[in-house]
């Protein structure tokens, strides 16, 4: 049996236009001028796809998306909105619909809306909390609900802008997003917009021609390409020059590009995931992010929470890191100390779960006996961060965020404390002559525990 799809407009030649479409991709369609006649199909049978005018004789479109989501949520929902009508777009997106096409309709773009629509239709599995679980790790209930909205915005192909402190994961919550939902069979593509210079980002995005700049010497794929049929994940949104914001809004609305030195514009199929450790809506105030582009881009916000709001999850996570460590180190598994565990849930962790990974990877190394004890974890004390409830307390004149110099303070304890160790270990070869089995056993380290320092430091 063909899949179904509901195709409701009051207009002649657009009715016409989705329905010869869809029929040409193997889709039997059902046709409303109105919203009583789409109510009443809905209530007649089941379907795989519905598309929806934003403007109908008796409501508006956004009505029945918001029925659509009370009666069928796992039914696909695609609006069609009038040319420049981005505010009604990113409404309905916000409401739950699955994406939206505009006027005059690009029958490329309707194409692969349908197709990955009906990779999401109500008679396909579902993906399984399993599936999530057990990567995105943790039993408290910030966990589960943070899970519960990462399989819903997978069914979606709105804009996601995701938040949260340096280290709580957010890249992985993007991943997961795309692994879950219609575009997992595409390519996931991330980029830091913070680490690339500020003149070859548009070469990095949309890629260049030949001879467009000093040292382009071959074409250029760009990163939209690549992600074509995917997702582009743009960490550190905020970093962008404001130029680039100009550009990237255009590719967002338009879905095309052109690469530096092109003459024609490209179509991209492109879905758009982004994160910021920063106050994005500072930005905008401060006049360093363009609000236009924060709104296209903020159609649905998720936060990650930090490491300290969920210390319940330490120990599972932990455990699951350690088992990670010895499987890269090909060694048995460590065990941990009570005490060991217990500093490790009073500690404020201002770099989330990446500072306790750091934590861990250099406790395995000193640990002797294959048991971490509570000085191998070599905590900084006197170090504690203000919490959330305090960080929204700090001076309006202070123009770094709490989440900024959290992730500060965590790069420059890691690069000291590194320091530290590799200076011992250096002045304890010099005493043994570079004997490194009288060096491991004047540091009280294991032969292995040595000789995987002095690689990851350089001295070997």
């Amino acid at each position: 049996m063909n899949p179904q799809a509901l195709v409701v407009d009051d207009e002649p030649d657009i009715l016409e236009l989705l329905t010869m479409t869809l029929e040409g991709m193997s889709v039997d369609c059902v046709t409303a001028e109105n919203l009583a006649q789409a109510h009443q199909a809905l209530s007649q049978q089941q379907f795989d796809l519905c598309f929806t005018d934003m403007r109908l004789p008796d409501g508006s479109g956004l009505d029945l998306v918001k029925s659509i989501q009370q009666s069928t949520p796992e039914l696909p929902v695609a609006v069609i909105t009038a040319h420049g009508s981005m505010d009604l777009a990113v409404q309905a997106l916000k409401l739950g619909a699955f994406d939206f096409v505009s006027k005059p309709v690009k029958l490329r773009v309707l194409r692969e809306l349908v197709e990955a629509a009906l990779k999401l239709s109500p008679d396909k599995p579902q993906p399984s909390e399993r599936r999530s679980r057990d990567r995105l790790l943790g039993d408290t209930e910030t966990m589960r609900n943070l899970r519960g909205k990462v399989s819903k915005l997978a069914r979606s192909q709105a804009p996601v802008y995701i938040t949260g402190e340096s280290g709580t994961g957010k890249e992985l919550v993007a991943r997961l997003i795309h692994d879950l939902g219609a575009r997992a069979s595409g390519p996931f593509v991330p980029i830091n917009c913070g680490a690339i210079p500020a003149e070859l980002v548009e070469s990095e995005l949309f890629g260049h021609k030949k001879g467009s700049f000093t040292g382009a010497v071959a074409d250029k794929t760009g990163l939209f390409q690549q992600a074509n049929g995917g997702t582009l994940f743009l960490d550190e949104v905020a970093d962008l020059p404001m130029i680039m914001q100009v550009k990237l809004l255009r590719a967002i609305q338009e879905k095309t590009i052109r690469p530096v030195g092109g003459q024609e514009e490209l179509h991209v199929d492109v879905r758009i995931l982004s994160a910021t450790h920063k106050d994005l809506a500072q930005c905008v105030r401060q006049g360093n992010f363009r609000e236009d582009l924060f709104y296209r881009l903020n159609v649905i916000q998720l936060k990650v929470p930090a490491l300290r709001e969920r210390r319940a999850d330490i120990p599972m996570l932990v455990s699951h890191i350690l088992q990670q460590l010895a499987q890269k180190n090909r060694t048995s598994v460590a065990t941990i100390h009570p005490a060991a565990m217990q500093a490790l849930m009073n500690y404020p962790f201002p770099g989330n779960v990446r500072e306790l990974e750091n934590t861990l990877e250099r406790a395995m190394t000193w640990a002797d006996g294959g048991e971490i004890q509570e000085t191998d974890l070599m905590l900084p004390e006197g170090r504690e961060l203000p919490v959330a409830s305090e960080q929204h307390s700090l001076p309006a004149h202070k123009e770094a965020s709490a989440a900024d110099f959290s992730a500060t303070v965590v790069d420059n304890l890691d690069a000291h404390l590194e320091l530290q160790e590799k200076q011992l270990i250096q002045q304890a070869l010099e005493n043994n002559r570079w004997n490194r089995t009288a060096t491991a056993k004047q540091l009280g380290i294991s032969f292995r525990a040595l000789r995987y320092k002095l690689k990851k430091l350089g001295l070997d």
